[in-house]
């Protein structure tokens, strides 16, 4: 899944790119997350329970720290990703992939939950991580949550992994800006790049390593001019390679405009009737993380009130806590969006 060996090579090659933080350092920010990645999480970590129960507790969680998280779900995956799917489908025992993007099931069921939640989905067009990267380069959202590093190629200015809400959990943030300084490589040569690494549209030149790769790129510039130093019996080139494809996909992802961010008032009696009713998952455990919630929710307002007292901020009301975020002004330049302590503009 994503860009084969990319952490690897960011970690060898432009260490400066990545920073490691808490997840409190990301109080106040808008993360848009790749709903696909964390229902997989859940599945693999808990396959005898509904990923709900661990959506429903992550999202609490990110909320309590006065994270805005946006949900986006994939939609009709290119045509290029059809065998890297059927892949992935026959590994995990099903009988064919999704190709239509049409909502199963479960995801029906994770819609409901998260707009019960009070918190904002968004459907994409295409693969889920190119419209969530987008929104951060439109200044929509501080940054993308996902283990999927194809992120950083579709041009997110900060990928977030980790953001597991686990206490004890070290949050791993890239910076795309920096990375393409450290590696002297423009976003159009960094795509060029990740494609010679091994992407999920297209197939690879086999043999051809990480360090080696990122060589001929700073070197040639272009996989076509890659190919032409190459030896092509030790690196031959795959048949039918469709890297042109998979650059446009990249570079050229299919578009839609974000809602209006509004995150409201958890609805605690339609929770407790989907959760316990429908999947059957104990009602005080519900009840008593909706209490917990209240209770963390308070702790902060008084908090506020005290910082407010002391003359540190201004007066933060309870209903302040959930508010409507409007699209933000696209950053000047795109190195201006590398950090995620950014100042945001106030909301309308």
């Amino acid at each position: 899944m994503g860009i084969t060996k990319l952490a690897d090579l960011i970690r060898l090659a432009s260490p400066c790119a990545i920073s490691h933080k808490d997840i409190s350092d990301y109080t106040g920010k808008v993360i848009a997350l790749d709903t696909s990645i964390v229902v997989n999480q859940f599945r693999a970590a808990t396959p005898s329970l509904s990923p709900l129960t661990g959506l429903f507790f992550r999202t609490l969680t990110f909320l309590e720290h006065d994270i805005k998280p946006v949900f986006v779900f994939d939609g009709k995956p290119p045509g290029e990703k059809t065998p890297v799917l059927e892949k992935r489908a026959e590994a995990a025992g099903w009988r064919s992939p999704n190709r239509t993007g049409t909502a199963s099931s479960q995801t029906r069921d994770c819609l409901q939950l998260l707009k019960l939640l009070g918190v904002p989905v968004i459907q994409a067009p295409g693969d889920a991580e190119a419209l969530c990267a987008c929104l951060v380069r439109e200044g929509t959202v501080d940054a993308v949550a996902s283990e999927d590093m194809d992120t950083l190629p579709f041009g997110a200015n900060i990928l977030i992994r980790q953001l597991n809400a686990k206490r004890d959990s070290e949050v791993v943030e890239y910076s795309l800006p920096k990375l393409l300084e450290k590696l002297q490589i423009s976003h159009k040569e960094f795509v060029d790049l990740c494609i010679l690494l091994g992407c999920d549209y297209c197939d690879k030149i086999p043999g051809l390593g990480p360090k080696r790769a990122l060589a001929l790129i700073q070197k040639h510039r272009t996989i076509e001019d890659v190919v032409l130093h190459i030896n092509r019996q030790t690196h031959p080139m795959p048949h039918f390679w469709k890297y042109k494809e998979a650059r446009k996909i990249f570079l050229d992802p299919p578009h839609t405009e974000a809602p209006e961010l509004t995150w409201s008032e958890p609805d605690e009696e339609a929770l407790v009737k989907l959760l316990c009713h429908v999947k059957y998952v104990k009602e005080d455990r519900v009840r008593r993380r909706m209490e917990k919630f209240r209770q963390m929710r308070e702790s902060r307002r008084e908090e506020r009130e005290k910082e407010t007292a002391a003359g540190r901020s201004r007066q933060t009301r309870m209903e302040d806590f959930f508010r409507v975020t409007r699209k933000r002004e696209k950053p000047v330049e795109a190195a201006d969006s590398s950090s995620s302590d950014r100042k945001r503009p106030k909301s309308k």
